[in-house]
């Protein structure tokens, strides 16, 4: 027997644990890769729906806004549905500047004077009546029995 055949036959365990620890070092690049590839694909799938959810509501909006202004102008000068249309919206457009404006005016940290508001008194809520605590109920006894069976 030559020496080189006892050296390559001698320690098997040695080999055996180097492809161990080759095959741990494989898998523990491939869970660093799954958790990359996870998050990106992640990414792209909230980009995906954030994008569907936008260009469906923007049709919609669209469609319904487009839809009203045809069907208006299809109407005659003078029709007392062509009026409600316009005047429903330009009510509607005001009252969406002035929910804008007032969002903005509690938004702000100081306010100088009362003036800024731009409210007028007819408009003005009354405060909200201050919040209690809720009571507790009280405990009922329990009923006894008076008469035998």
């Amino acid at each position: 027997m030559s020496a080189q055949a006892t050296k390559t036959h001698a320690d098997p365990l040695n080999s055996l644990g180097e492809a161990i620890e080759a095959a741990a070092g494989s898998l523990g690049d491939a869970a660093g890769n799954a958790k990359a590839s996870a998050k990106a694909a992640a990414k792209r799938v909230k980009k995906t729906a954030h994008s569907g959810a936008y260009h469906a509501t923007y049709g919609l909006a669209f469609g319904v806004v487009f839809g009203a202004v045809f069907l208006v102008e299809l109407l005659p000068e003078g029709n007392v549905f062509r009026r409600g249309f316009e005047d429903g919206a330009d009510e509607g457009f005001d009252a969406a500047i002035a929910k804008t404006a007032a969002r903005k005016a509690k938004r702000r940290e100081l306010i100088d004077s009362a003036e800024e508001l731009e409210l007028d008194e007819e408009d003005a809520e009354e405060p909200a009546p201050p919040v209690r605590a809720p009571r507790k109920a009280p405990v009922k006894a329990k009923a006894t029995r008076t008469t035998k069976r």
